[in-house]
């Protein structure tokens, strides 16, 4: 039976297509990782990767190869979880990425007592709205909310966000305050808009329809690829905007956001970890 270190981190490579991403993600030296690497293509007899001053790609034998480890990799962490207890502190380096706006209201607050809870782990936080790379970039696990958008992805929910309609007092006593979709378009009102890509389509404006959820396009003049811009553009007064309650309820306790249109909120947004 192969060295399942030397599974690993062959298997590290392959996905990253790098011997230097491999070692940074696994928190070893890049020595170690050639090692491990050349060691295993002569146990099994196989040149596994071809390896260029530019990049590290699969053989065919290696692609074979690559598919059973990742296949035993599973098998082998199912068994050693299998009797685990539930209290048994977590270990080595986690490398997690997920929103800015979540990590900074949700995440970091329960880090002190996370971490004291397993005191030998590792924690490396990416915080970011667009939509990474698991494998390339080396994330362990990704928070993201919305639809899963990779398939070939494995997701659970781990919770939803109510989300709210808002603006800013300043925006509506210029515009008026909308209470029907009618009056989104015939009071002119603006949207800010938000795209985790700068340049794609971005979203419009999400209400309920009886069968689901439905988007009107309305116009804005200002596109952003930021949660924490888009908050600032809706209190600057810059339009409309939708949000999470959690981050909207401070601005609507000091009165610098006004919840507008609550029995017609946007679909509740789910937190998926892939």
């Amino acid at each position: 039976m192969q060295d399942l270190d030397a599974l690993r981190i062959f298997a590290r490579v392959a996905e990253m297509a790098s011997f230097t991403k491999a070692a940074e993600s696994l928190g070893i030296r890049k020595g170690r990782v050639s090692t491990a690497v050349r060691q295993l293509e002569a146990d099994v007899g196989a040149r596994l990767l071809h390896r260029t001053t530019r990049a590290v790609q699969l053989t065919e034998d290696g692609r074979a190869f690559y598919t059973r480890a990742r296949d035993l990799l599973a098998d082998a962490e199912d068994l050693r979880s299998m009797f685990a207890s539930e209290r048994t502190s977590l270990r080595g380096r986690l490398r997690v990425d997920l929103p800015t706006e979540l990590a900074r209201s949700t995440l970091i607050p329960a880090i002190p007592q996370f971490m004291a809870a397993n005191p030998q782990l590792e924690l490396e936080i990416s915080s970011t709205d667009r939509r990474v790379d698991l494998v390339q970039e080396g994330f362990d696990c990704v928070v993201r909310i919305g639809p899963v958008v990779d398939e070939t992805l494995i997701a659970r929910p781990i919770g939803a966000l109510r989300m709210v309609n808002a603006a800013s007092p300043a925006y509506l006593a210029r515009r008026g305050t909308p209470r029907t979709l009618e009056d989104l378009v015939s009071q002119g009102h603006a949207i800010v808009h938000y795209a985790p890509t700068l340049g794609s389509k971005p979203f419009g404006w999400e209400y309920p329809d009886g069968n689901g959820y439905s988007s009107l396009a309305l116009p804005g003049a200002l596109s952003v690829n930021s949660v924490q811009t888009y908050h600032a553009a809706g209190l600057a007064g810059v339009g409309l905007v939708q949000a999470g309650l959690a981050a909207m309820s401070p601005y609507f306790e000091s009165g610098e956001m006004v919840q507008i249109w609550p029995d017609f909120p946007p679909e509740l947004l789910v937190s998926t970890q892939n």
